[in-house]
């Protein structure tokens, strides 16, 4: 495996980029024919890409973003974000017929409502010049809707050399393909939250889950949300209990998770360390609207930085 760090290597994220409308302060859920009005609304730019690339390069890491970006207004005003999160855009490929992709998120306490509209066609023309790039060390996949357009991505990337990684991202449709799994052959790092692992496996509880998944994975991170995350790597699985932090949005946070889970297994840290990390980032992503922008708090004003309380499970 290239040590991304040690050697400069570069982390392509492909996927779809979204322009995030996130209502948050909501007393309730709207209901059909009423209007509701919500406390407070950021607009962000989201998408699992775009968000796992900007934790990548807060934690130090050369992050690309390989994705398709519309030229409409809403897409255009993502470009100051994007540009500011020091994501590598060289392979960011704008169209018109790329944008808008919009995720409107309502968020009542824990909960999170989402409506999206995405394009069809998420291949981006820069992807053959992406994965040949010299400096590239891992292809993270953003959505296994991605993987579903693409079926041959993974074969692509393993024969330039490249480590893969995968977080399936809730697809109604797709997470029921009974080919899921079986299309997903070669992926070295599986990054599913509870919700898609309890659906791709059929397991009632997490720790099944996981060891199901782990028959299929060389890696396992699962994330479980407030209740931190488990790994399963190398015949044993660990856990990790999330930090009690302020939570304002949630939207983003798997995608910090997969970050910062990443930036330990390329460097090759522990599993324990890797989960721990992950967990760490998931927690300060949910400290802000948008799933990049406690990043960008954290620089101007020192947030809290979370510290998770590791507990390991026997494999």
């Amino acid at each position: 495996m290239k040590n991304g760090k040690a050697e400069g290597g570069v982390v392509l994220c492909l996927g779809r980029i979204y322009c995030d409308f996130i209502f948050t302060g909501l007393e309730r859920m709207p209901q059909l024919g009423r209007e509701l009005f919500a406390q407070d609304l950021e607009l962000a730019a989201g998408g699992g890409a775009f968000i796992t690339a900007a934790h990548a390069v807060a934690l130090g890491r050369r992050a690309a973003l390989v994705a398709r970006l519309g030229t409409d207004a809403l897409s255009r005003a993502l470009e100051p974000q994007i540009a500011a999160a020091g994501v590598e855009l060289a392979f960011l490929d704008r169209h018109p017929s790329a944008g808008p992709q919009v995720t409107v998120v309502m968020v009542e306490g824990d909960e999170r409502a989402f409506l999206s509209r995405r394009v069809d066609r998420a291949c981006p023309e820069t992807l053959a010049q992406a994965l040949a790039f010299p400096a590239a060390c891992h292809l993270h996949i953003a959505e296994y809707a991605t993987l579903a357009e693409m079926p041959d991505l993974v074969r692509l990337a393993k024969a330039r050399g490249l480590t893969v990684s995968l977080d399936p991202s809730w697809d109604e449709t797709l997470i029921r393909d009974p080919e899921f799994l079986d299309r997903c052959a070669g992926i070295d790092l599986f990054l599913p939250n509870w919700e898609e692992a309890h659906a791709l496996t059929g397991r009632a509880e997490p720790r099944s889950a996981l060891q199901a998944l782990a028959e299929r994975f060389p890696a396992v991170a699962l994330k479980l949300g407030a209740a931190g995350g488990m790994v399963s790597m190398g015949g044993a699985s660990h856990a990790v209990a999330a930090p009690k932090v302020r939570v304002v949005d949630t939207t983003g946070a798997g995608d910090a998770f997969n970050a910062g889970f990443l930036d330990g297994w390329l460097d090759g840290a522990s599993p324990r360390a890797c989960l721990a990390a992950a967990v760490a980032a998931g927690a300060r992503s949910v400290q802000a609207a948008g799933g990049a922008s406690a990043l960008a708090r954290t620089s101007e004003n020192g947030a809290e930085q979370a510290q998770p309380s590791p507990e390991t499970a026997a494999g």
